[in-house]
């Protein structure tokens, strides 16, 4: 089960480990693989796998040090479910979002790694199984897709594009995509997953956009 059985807020642990990642977004019933290689984060998982199984991947945000940056106001709990380790140490997890948490306070922890108290409540809906598809436009939707990767010279599975559902396709561009740190934040705290598909949406214009522009603007070359 994609939520890892959690049925409400009050099945989540009050406390949970944070990751802080810029650009890593997770988002709930996405996929995210991560290599651990920090002792700190070596920790973090060993602990994790012997207890509930939740890390919270958050972005950092203006405030504290190189070491111990802010953290952003909202961030997501994903189950590890899938786990291996390396020769050489290192882990290799796969998070599984289960739902987005608001950090009420950073706690004063013993561990090397950092933990918040999560406030699960603003996104009890996070748990809930999604109605049906997402309709929209797919047509205008995907040429803003393709425009956006071409002029960036990405690539994508076009056939897994073309015939995913709406939800997983809106948040594994949204995750995968390399929009900035603030970009990412607005798409991980979007309401409800239609504003996060119109955000995306407009990201793709704007992003095309700019390309095409700074392609515009470039100096001829020489021949």
């Amino acid at each position: 089960m994609a939520n890892g059985g959690y049925r409400s807020t009050g099945d989540l642990p009050e406390v949970t480990p944070v990751f802080p990642l810029d650009g890593a977004v997770l988002l709930p019933s996405g996929a995210l693989p991560l290599q651990i290689f920090e002792p700190r984060y070596l920790n973090m998982v060993d602990d994790a796998m012997a207890g509930h199984r939740l890390i919270g991947m958050v972005q950092t945000a203006p405030g504290g040090d190189r070491v111990r940056p802010g953290l952003a106001r909202v961030g997501c709990a994903g189950r590890i479910t899938s786990y291996s380790e390396t020769a050489d140490g290192k882990y290799l997890i796969t998070l599984t979002g289960v739902c987005r948490f608001q950090v009420a306070e950073e706690l004063s922890a013993m561990t090397p790694y950092r933990q918040v108290r999560a406030n699960w409540a603003p996104y009890a809906a996070d748990l809930e199984p999604l109605a049906g598809d997402l309709e929209f436009e797919r047509v205008p939707f995907l040429a803003a897709l393709r425009k956006y990767l071409d002029l960036r010279g990405l690539g994508v599975d076009w056939e897994a594009v073309n015939v995913a559902p709406g939800p997983a396709l809106v948040n594994s561009l949204c995750m995968a995509l390399p929009f900035d740190t603030g970009e990412k934040q607005a798409l991980l705290e979007a309401a409800s997953l239609e504003e996060r598909r119109v955000a995306l949406a407009a990201l793709l214009e704007i992003g095309a956009a700019m390309a095409s522009r700074a392609d515009d603007d470039s100096p001829p070359s020489l021949q």
